[in-house]
């Protein structure tokens, strides 16, 4: 949304107490390289934030460790800068406990699915409220190029001087495969008006919203996708209620009919790798938050009950 058809929603709306860019802009100049995908990201999600009006004292932003990590630096919200691999366990305890607040997980490729492989899967499992955006530059950057998982096989590095001996992880293959996912989708950040909408579908979505970002690392992969993303071949998922394509996508890949409620057909896209799928690959809101089967299953009992019944169990420890 432009500034003038901000400007204008909000007279028409009868906003007050209104919130601009600025309010979610912290005083802090982002670090990232120039050309950086990082950037763009950043202010795709002020954006978003300025036009769901959100409250800054409302979100939470946090971030594991890398050059995506630096997020919540950038954000003017709450953050917490966590330790390498750790952002999902702490976000989702935050969310867990202060399930009034919108959290928000920034994480890169090694962050996420190397050191933080063993928290991802659970937290997708637990499809606890969060929206979770992986920044996946196929390379670690901030501790100056070695391989991730998502590295190509053959990549040299500082790690892999003779070439990596793996193929890359898929990690929507294994998403896919894991119970009680609700929400998975994937963009790019040479595609900024799919990413707004994607990130914008992921941060409204009802549990766990899973957004994978392709993005090239200027420093060390700046032709792994090409000419700017242009030569990266992809293919876009289309759908009424997916995310819409723009005309001009046409030139960067086919469009290819796809039903992101059915999983045997989002498990099916997900294995795609070259080209790689850009769109809504799964979306079920009616999958349950673990929040909710908590609560669900909670004995709900009155005041009364409550003190007799932790009486009866400090007792235990009286002498």
């Amino acid at each position: 949304m432009k500034a003038e058809e901000f400007e204008e929603y909000i007279e028409c709306e009868g906003l007050h107490n209104t919130y601009g860019l600025s309010d979610y802009e912290s005083s802090s100049v982002p670090r990232w390289c120039k050309g950086c995908g990082d950037m763009s990201i950043l202010s795709t999600v002020q954006r978003i934030l300025r036009d769901d009006q959100t409250d800054p004292e409302k979100i939470v932003c946090v971030s594991g460790i890398g050059c995506s990590s630096r997020f919540p630096h950038y954000l003017r919200t709450f953050g917490f800068h966590s330790i390498h691999g750790r952002a999902l366990p702490i976000a989702t305890g935050i969310a867990l406990q202060r399930p009034d607040l919108h959290v928000l997980v920034m994480s890169g490729d090694g962050d996420c699915f190397s050191i933080g492989g063993g928290h991802w899967l659970h937290a997708m499992r637990y499809n606890t409220n969060l929206t979770v955006c992986v920044f996946d530059n196929e390379i670690y950057a901030l501790t100056k190029n070695q391989a991730s998982p998502t590295s190509p096989e053959g990549t040299k590095s500082n790690t892999t001087p003779r070439g990596s001996y793996l193929k890359a992880l898929n990690p929507l293959s294994v998403m896919m495969g894991i119970t009680n996912i609700s929400f998975l989708a994937q963009t790019a950040t040479w595609l900024p008006s799919h990413m707004e909408q994607t990130i914008y579908r992921a941060w409204h979505h009802k549990g766990t919203g899973f957004v994978r970002i392709l993005q090239y690392c200027p420093a060390y992969t700046g032709s792994l996708y090409g000419k700017g993303g242009k030569d990266y071949p992809l293919y876009f998922l289309q759908n009424p209620e997916g995310i819409a394509i723009d005309p001009a996508f046409s030139r960067m890949g086919e469009t290819v009919v796809h039903d992101h409620r059915d999983i045997h057909a989002a498990q099916r896209v997900a294995l795609s790798d070259k080209p790689a799928p850009i769109g809504l690959i799964y979306h079920d809101p009616s999958v349950p938050t673990y929040d909710e089967i908590r609560r669900q299953r909670a004995d709900k009992i009155d005041r009364p009950t409550y003190l007799k019944r932790l009486e009866k169990l400090l007792d235990k420890y009286t002498i």
